[in-house]
């Protein structure tokens, strides 16, 4: 199994279900692995034989600035789905979280992977 990843992809986004939280943007951070098949790329060393991260990362940016959901679980599933329906992935773990929600915290989200 070979995975491409992103880390720390943060994007400020409407996002909460406390009336506060649907007044202004927060920020929500993603940290992606992609299953993938890296071997073809590896020798060719083209871009056409892999996931372009550079693409993923701007799919799911703009999703996440123009989404509106309540909970950070609806986030991370829509995103996921995004990601399996649009790119060249066998499975898909995301680790979304709110830095700052709780206090006392750094942050709290959620871990969710899915499959093709």
């Amino acid at each position: 199994m070979d995975i491409v990843f992103i880390k720390e992809l943060c994007v400020e986004t409407i996002i909460g279900i406390y009336d506060w939280e649907r007044k202004i943007k927060q920020v929500v951070c993603i940290d992606l692995e992609l299953e993938t098949e890296i071997k073809s790329a590896s020798s060719s060393d083209d871009i056409q034989d892999t996931v372009d991260y550079k693409s993923v990362a701007k799919r799911v940016k703009a999703f996440i600035e123009e989404s509106n959901f309540l909970l950070i679980e609806a986030l991370a599933e829509e995103t996921l789905k995004i990601i399996l329906d649009e790119f060249d992935v066998k499975s898909v773990k995301g680790r979304f979280s709110k830095p700052g929600a709780v206090t006392g915290s750094k942050e709290v989200g959620v871990i969710i992977e899915r499959k093709k």
